[in-house]
């Protein structure tokens, strides 16, 4: 799942709306930003199956930064810290849930392949993926309730936040699209390379959101 996440993200701004949606972006990524890393540093592991062009990745191994454990820790961390920067109880849980909504969203697509904690884990994933169509309608779906949820929410102070959100809208779309269509990466280490292209998205979260205010 990766356009579902983002339209979680977008959604997650209508209960937080002191929160940047560039930090929204980042909390329900924040599984898929640190893991190309620890590909490129060999702390977690994905294999390629090029003869398999539905199922061309297996993740073996990747219980830091997708481990429902883990994820629960990341989700304390991002928001103790938000709280103590910005004393907001309400956006801290906000963003505490959204870092978890990872791993919950990765559970409904993924092959049996997410483990509950480090170490030897039971693996679980409810294998939407093995239905693409089916796939592409609840990813869908969540992107499109996410995106009217924070145009509700908020409103474009200047051109900048009106087009600037669109503008946002048509590169995850062309994003998502392009990586499904995209051929087969060379190596771990090229998706490691290939996965940082998601910080433009948090970047532009941020710049977009500073140009909106609460429609409240």
């Amino acid at each position: 799942m990766v356009i579902g996440h983002f339209g979680f993200g977008l959604g997650a701004k209508k209960f937080a709306q002191k929160v940047s949606l560039g930090l929204l972006f980042m909390a329900v990524q924040w599984a898929d930003l640190l893991w190309p890393v620890l590909l490129l540093l060999n702390v977690e592991h994905v294999d390629l199956q090029p003869g398999n062009p539905k199922f061309p990745l297996v993740f073996t191994d990747y219980p830091v930064t997708h481990s429902l454990l883990m994820g629960i820790v990341w989700g304390l961390c991002f928001g103790f810290i938000y709280w103590l920067v910005r004393k907001d109880i309400r956006g801290a849980f906000v963003l505490g849930i959204c870092v978890v909504s990872h791993w919950v969203l990765d559970l409904v697509v993924h092959l049996p392949d997410l483990p509950l904690f480090p170490g030897s884990s039971p693996k679980v994933g409810l294998g939407l993926w093995n239905w693409p169509v089916l796939t592409g309608v609840v990813e869908a779906a969540l992107f499109v309730t996410g995106t009217v949820l924070y145009l509700r929410a908020t409103r474009a102070k200047n051109a900048a936040g009106k087009w600037g959100f669109w503008l946002l809208v048509v590169l995850l779309v062309v994003a998502h699209v392009a990586g499904l269509l995209s051929p087969m990466p060379a190596s771990a280490h090229a998706i490691g390379w290939a996965a940082q292209y998601q910080w433009i998205f948090v970047v532009l979260g941020f710049w977009v959101d500073r140009n909106r205010s609460a429609s409240i």
